[in-house]
């Protein structure tokens, strides 16, 4: 019983197309037996397991928390530039803040056409590696400022100022009870996603979470490697999983790995 509430829910949150093509395909999983052999993999007891996407899928902290630690960070190094909220969603074309942050500055989609900084016009090099400069100063400095930018991201969710979804949290509470296993699986930093997740649902709930975030993989979204990993860490047959997703990068890191997605906006 508390599965199929749990299914009314996603259904009342993200929509009755979306969800009846995923429910679609993992019944027409199961009734087929198209299950995988590996040994390492084992059946859910719910027969469902959930992996959300964090940003923009459990609270909006893209443009309220990410963006603003951004700006904030960047006005503490007295750059010349802010992210609108119009040219941040354009920046999440790109997986990862230090990897959206050396996009930016070498003018992603004709932004930042003036460059770097002053004192890093002149590299060593211009080439990069999984998406992050490998010349050594340049690499310093976005380092340097994503550490910085995490640390007021994590002041900002825990003044509560970012609230989660609505419904959330009654997905969650009905996957808890329906004994649904449940991950977060994102770009952003572990520490961030676990402030997150912790400070707006609380330490039980935060308990039954697990946690693949940051630099966990080697290639982050639009790669399907985040959630390769989610699925054989946790022990889980993908045609029982279904991935809450909000982008176009995050659906098709999904689309790759073999796992159903729902988008929701």
């Amino acid at each position: 019983r508390a599965f199929m509430i749990l299914r009314f829910r996603l259904v009342a949150i993200l929509g009755a197309s979306v969800c009846t093509r995923a429910f679609t395909l993992l019944e027409a999983v199961s009734r087929d037996g198209l299950r995988l052999t590996s040994p390492r993999m084992m059946a859910t007891p719910a027969g469902l397991a959930i992996l959300f996407d964090c940003d923009g899928v459990l609270a909006d902290t893209e443009r309220d928390g990410h963006r603003v630690s951004f700006n904030r960070v960047f006005e503490e190094r007295g750059f010349d530039f802010e992210w609108t909220v119009e040219e941040y969603g354009r920046m999440c074309e790109v997986g990862g803040g230090k990897e959206r942050m050396t996009a930016y500055l070498n003018g992603f989609n004709g932004y930042r056409t003036s460059g770097w900084p002053a004192g890093y016009e002149s590299p060593t090099t211009e080439s990069l590696t999984k998406g992050l400069p490998d010349d050594p100063r340049r690499l310093e400095l976005v380092r340097e400022l994503h550490a910085r930018k995490t640390a007021l991201f994590q002041e900002l969710i825990g003044s509560g100022v970012v609230p989660l979804r609505p419904g959330v949290l009654r997905v969650v509470d009905e996957a808890i009870a329906a004994e649904v296993p449940l991950a977060v699986c994102s770009t952003s930093n572990e520490a961030a996603v676990r402030t997150l997740v912790e400070t707006l649902m609380g330490p039980e709930r935060y308990a039954r979470f697990s946690f693949f975030c940051g630099d966990v993989v080697p290639r982050k979204k639009p790669q399907p490697d985040v959630y390769n990993l989610a699925a054989q860490e946790m022990g889980l047959d993908k045609s029982e999983c279904v991935v809450i997703e909000d982008s176009g990068i995050g659906n098709q890191a999904a689309k790759s790995a073999g796992v159903a997605c729902l988008v929701t906006k």
